[in-house]
């Protein structure tokens, strides 16, 4: 006897959005060393006021590719609103170089004076922003425990090696990846890496992706302010071929997250977490006079 066929699942919300990507690169001339007149391609650079329900509440510089969901990503890192079915839509306008997000409740966003009081301007490239409600959130955070293998991460560094597009012809971007095991779910790339971050925190709004077991990558160093992003995320490893700041690894470690920095090739170094490494495919070591094997080497600290 067959029972009723299982309910369909209600659609996930989504609010009316607009689709104004730009285009990420644009061409310029350039004359080299020789003289000589090339035709390059320089990354956008544009301004982006985000206004909810009619008052202004930041302007971010951006690459422009993925204005809505970075919009909604910074809300939500920035936890000025709380859930998804609140917006009713989002709509970019470049003419006026402008998001406007229009609530369900026309209200706006509480305690908002407040909160554009207490603001710290952080390290990422074109000055991000953090609030000190964001922060205070933070002391009450930790993220789930999970285990890496060191040939996960290996796979998936090469994997993310034929990403990078944007910065492959125009260089002066930062990169940002949302990745579950060696797959890559979402690789964002824009003028700072807090940007590409927001970007990926609204697909992951927008999709209801959990971060529980993903791993984050960026191209940049990690911040204080990456750590807070992951975290609010709910993400538990960050990976990243750059360096860590004092900060951003005090934080890592009060809130339980994997740190793996300066990560290139056959080389990386876990600052926090290392307990959560196994370390299965480690690489041959170098031999040094007398037929002792060094230590490896530390990996260059790229420029951020």
């Amino acid at each position: 006897m067959s029972g009723a066929p299982p309910a369909a699942a209600a659609p996930r919300y989504r609010p009316r959005m607009t689709a104004a990507g730009l285009a990420p690169t644009h061409a310029v001339q350039a004359m080299d060393e020789y003289g000589d007149t090339r035709e390059m391609h320089v990354a956008g650079e544009f301004p982006l006021t985000i206004k909810v329900d009619g008052r202004e509440i930041v302007t971010l510089m951006t690459l422009g590719t993925h204005p809505e969901l970075l919009t909604l990503g910074y809300l939500r890192n920035q936890r000025m609103l709380e859930r998804l079915e609140d917006v009713a839509a989002v709509e970019v306008d470049w003419d006026r170089e402008q998001v406007n997000v229009s609530t369900v409740h026309g209200r706006g966003i509480a305690d908002l004076e407040e909160r554009l009081q207490k603001k710290t301007v952080t390290t990422g490239c074109g000055q991000g922003t953090v609030y000190s409600c964001t922060l205070n959130e933070l002391y009450e955070l930790r993220v789930p425990a999970i285990a890496l293998a060191q040939s996960t991460l290996y796979a998936l560094l090469g994997n993310i090696a034929s990403f990078n597009e944007i910065y492959k012809r125009a260089g002066a971007v930062h990169g940002c990846a949302l990745c579950a095991g060696t797959q890559i779910l979402s690789f964002v790339e824009d003028v700072g890496r807090h940007n590409a971050a927001d970007a990926i925190s609204g697909m992951m709004w927008l999709d209801g992706v959990d971060g529980g077991d993903k791993i984050f990558y960026t191209t940049g160093r990690l911040t204080s302010e990456i750590v807070m992003k992951a975290a609010l995320m709910g993400i538990p490893a960050l990976l990243s071929r750059s360096g860590v700041t004092h900060m951003g690894l005090e934080l890592a470690q009060d809130i339980g997250l994997i740190m793996i920095a300066r990560a290139k090739g056959r080389h990386f170094l876990v600052y926090n977490g290392a307990d959560q490494i196994d370390f299965d495919q480690p690489p041959p070591r170098k031999p040094v006079a007398g037929g002792a094997a060094a230590p490896q080497a530390l990996a260059r600290e790229p420029t951020p």
